[in-house]
């Protein structure tokens, strides 16, 4: 049986095996991919990035880590291409990485997850993960932004703050809007932690970071074509639909329910 890596030894094999800088996110991907660990946490993603941002601050010159760019790292020992003389970073820059992004402002986003795979309750499973194989968060509660669509058009934008996103998506189920929309979007601020539990709205936030998350939200959800690239406080933060379990269960209570029925 093989034996399950620590965090830092996983991420110092992926990089030892890289042959060029790696972002967090890719190491994180790496590490799920080739099995090195089987506990993931809710966000992998930022526990990598935190845990080599970590050594880099508290270790300096003995960190077994190069920080090349915002976000992307190499081994001091790997002999990786641009590591020898990774660029200075100011003062701003280190610190966003230091501090996980997804504490900025938008914490955590879904896009265009399906309506078919909630079981609408007044408190649905709103389930999605970081990455596959992560522990599925459950962002019932979430508060923030949500788009409905028909297709790909989207039919009308809310916010939740003194009701939750899955209980406004639910009312939505059976309101005037019941029979229009078939997928939906969400952009959160509450923040996730490694465990998957939703933490509290900060009290306030900084002035200088809202309008890019504004930008990143409407370029995220509008998709204009002259927009080459996504909004940058959007960089780890997307989460993937997981099927509702209930769901699973009515299918497989269906089956057996036909299978009977012919016997």
């Amino acid at each position: 049986m093989r034996t399950e890596l620590t965090w830092q030894k996983a991420i110092e094999k992926v990089l030892g095996k890289s042959t060029r800088p790696l972002h967090y996110n890719e190491i994180t991907e790496r590490i799920i991919s080739d099995e090195l660990r089987k506990k993931l946490g809710a966000t992998p993603a930022a526990t990598v990035n935190a845990m080599i941002s970590a050594s880099i601050k508290h270790k300096g010159e003995d960190s077994p880590y190069l920080r090349i760019s915002k976000g992307t790292f190499a081994l001091k020992s790997g002999g990786v291409p641009g590591a020898a003389t990774p660029p200075k970073l100011t003062p701003d820059e280190l610190e966003s990485d230091e501090e996980e992004e997804q504490y900025e402002i938008i914490s955590s986003f879904g896009m265009f997850w399906r309506r078919d795979a909630v079981e609408w309750i007044r408190s649905p499973n709103l389930l999605g993960m970081q990455q596959i194989g992560a522990t599925p968060v459950n962002f019932c509660k979430q508060l923030g932004i949500y788009l409905l669509y028909d297709g790909r058009e989207v039919i009308y934008v809310g916010r939740t703050t003194d009701r939750s996103l899955g209980q406004r998506l639910y009312e939505h189920t059976i309101d005037r809007m019941s029979a229009r929309w078939d997928r939906f979007s969400w952009f959160g601020l509450l923040p996730v932690s490694d465990t998957g539990t939703l933490g509290s709205l900060p009290e306030q936030y900084d002035a200088a970071k809202l309008i890019p998350a504004l930008e990143a939200i409407l370029i995220e959800a509008l998709e204009p074509r002259q927009n080459r690239k996504r909004g940058d406080d959007l960089a780890a933060v997307e989460y993937v639909q997981s099927v509702d379990p209930g769901i699973e269960k009515k299918k497989i209570k269906a089956t057996v329910s036909e299978a009977l029925s012919k016997l």
